[in-house]
């Protein structure tokens, strides 16, 4: 039976690097995939998948106009599918998950999704918040704070190093601009940028 499953973590825990292990495993078989990934992360240039350790591959781009289900229907006129897989899953919308759903419900293709959990903020993205409600399968992959504690949060940093307290959901980036950290040191980190700017705000005689 075709399941949806859903792998999520804090940055830097090796989703991407997970899905391109999970896609050789299933071609080593003789069994062939379809990649996906965010149309708006081209850090790895558009249409790739990159890990930290230097993998990659292709993959096709999915943006909010894109329709999975329909896109996996004629990608199956030409060709046999046996697994989809899709990184970046935080930034699917709630009706790219629905899709998804239909893809493991009536064609009984299983969809394996990696993705953030929160953002900058300790907010659910909707992707993610989509597929905590509806995916048949969770699975949290391990990151690891400073203090060595697992990392579930992700610390949105400035050029200096100080924690982001503000700003869009959305801001792609790398090492220079998040941080994992286990919610502990993710508020301390968060209180001290606050108290920073107070400080900065008022004025010296």
């Amino acid at each position: 039976m075709a399941k949806l499953y859903f792998y999520y973590a804090a940055m830097n825990a090796g989703k991407s690097t997970t899905l391109l292990q999970a896609d050789y495993n299933y071609r080593e078989r003789g069994m062939q995939t379809m990649l996906w990934t965010a149309a708006l992360d081209d850090r790895d240039g558009a249409g790739m998948i990159g890990s930290r350790i230097a993998l990659s591959a292709p993959a096709h781009c999915f943006a909010d106009d894109i329709n999975l289900f329909d896109a996996v229907v004629r990608e199956l006129i030409k060709r046999k599918l046996d697994c989809i897989l899709i990184d970046e899953a935080q930034f699917l919308t709630r009706d790219h998950v629905l899709q998804l759903c239909r893809i493991t419900d009536e064609i009984k293709i299983p969809v394996l999704c990696y993705g953030l959990r929160t953002d900058f903020q300790a907010n659910l993205f909707p992707g993610s918040a989509a597929l905590l409600a509806l995916a048949d399968s969770l699975t949290e992959l391990k990151a690891v704070c400073e203090c060595g504690r697992k990392a579930t949060m992700n610390l949105r940093v400035d050029a200096e190093g100080h924690a982001v307290v503000a700003g869009a959901q959305t801001e792609i980036g790398g090492n220079d601009r998040y941080i994992a950290l286990c919610r502990r040191h993710f508020f301390e980190r968060l209180k001290e940028s606050e108290a920073r700017q107070l400080s900065l705000a008022i004025p010296r005689a």
